[in-house]
């Protein structure tokens, strides 16, 4: 059970700012704990050795971001003015500098390469593109893909991104107190389906040039089991047409069309940008992470837009668009999982891929 916010911000927050700095001090011991625990382990070697330097790393990070975040609170008149523009863009900017540091961290430890397949847009296609808000619908599977795709809308293509997330990531310290800032969602991993659709209009119906909302349409990491259980969901409905799809698809899980549509409906005007990547699909747990992570871990993804005026308006129609979506991206996996390309591009293009 989450605990009352009050208890979150006095409590988890100034543990974790204490506790990194002992963990810093004892570094030296949970090294050697790393290098013992990797002993008799397939390759690669001194895997222990990485993960506790790069939790060290994101601890140090998350420390210094709540930190910045007691400053702005302190700056704002305590918090009075955190909703103004310009307190809001400094979160955003803060967020950038935080996923960039733990992007880095992550190339420097894991040897992480991030390759991005697409067309380059002309300055033309570029400035029509920044006039419009996007709807950011992607593939949901392997470590911290969400992660990735926040740090590269920000980063790289200055979106500010809109998410819905679940209640209990407010457990992390840092995510609680910056999510709770900025336009976000937080649901309760079993608070109902209306409520998840309610937050998700909320957030795409105040959405301007500037802002993408992300939504991850399987509303889990894709797993064999879950995919076995959605098509038995869409039997069990009668959907005998959608469950037939759905069995055709081996890398993704059918699409729950109500959110998607539900924040076209709030914000016709955005653009809908759909995401495939592929790389570390199969590391689902943390054992799967500890055994199979590579030496160098690469993920490799294609990004493509479907311009407002060319999404379906009709339900119907945008639910059959939406599975025709999923089976190209199972088909670019498909092609692209054991084999990815390196070429990186620009992440919007103007045209869906044929």
């Amino acid at each position: 059970m989450l605990p009352p916010r009050i208890v979150r911000r006095v409590v988890l927050a100034p543990l974790l700012i204490v506790l990194t700095p002992v963990l810093l001090l004892t570094l030296p011991a949970w090294l050697v704990l790393g290098t013992a625990a990797s002993l008799g382990t397939p390759p690669p070697r001194r895997r222990g050795t990485r993960f506790v330097w790069f939790g060290a790393a994101c601890l140090t990070l998350e420390c210094a971001l709540l930190i910045a975040c007691l400053g702005l609170w302190v700056a704002s008149g305590f918090g009075g003015r955190l909703n103004r523009d310009q307190y809001q863009d400094r979160h955003y900017a803060l967020i950038t500098w935080f996923l960039g540091k733990v992007y880095g961290a992550a190339e420097s430890v894991f040897h992480l390469a991030v390759d991005i397949h697409e067309p380059l847009l002309t300055p033309a296609d570029r400035a029509a593109l920044r006039a419009r808000p996007v709807i950011v619908l992607s593939r949901h599977a392997g470590p911290g893909d969400s992660f990735l795709l926040v740090h590269h809308l920000l980063a790289r293509y200055g979106r500010r991104p809109r998410i819905v997330m679940k209640t209990k990531l407010q457990f992390d310290p840092s995510v609680d107190v910056v999510v709770n800032r900025l336009p976000n969602a937080l649901v309760p991993a079993k608070g109902g389906r209306r409520r998840v659709i309610g937050e998700i209009r909320r957030l795409a119906s105040t959405m301007d040039s500037g802002d993408a909302l992300v939504l991850f349409l399987e509303g889990g990491n894709f797993t064999p089991r879950r995919r076995r259980l959605a098509i038995r969901q869409l039997e069990e409905k009668g959907l005998a047409e959608e469950a037939a799809r759905a069995r055709r698809l081996e890398h993704v899980l059918p699409p729950r069309p109500g959110g998607a549509i539900a924040a076209i409906d709030a914000c016709p005007a955005a653009d809908v940008v759909f995401v495939a990547h592929t790389g570390l699909d199969d590391l689902v747990t943390l054992g799967d992470m500890w055994h199979r992570l590579p030496a160098a871990a690469r993920i490799t993804a294609r990004w493509w837009r479907v311009p407002a005026p060319e999404v379906p308006r009709e339900r119907e129609a945008r639910i059959r668009w939406l599975f025709a979506q999923r089976e190209r991206i199972d088909t670019w996996i498909a092609a692209n999982h054991t084999t990815p390309r390196s070429t990186q591009t620009a992440i919007f293009h103007d045209k869906d891929p044929k």
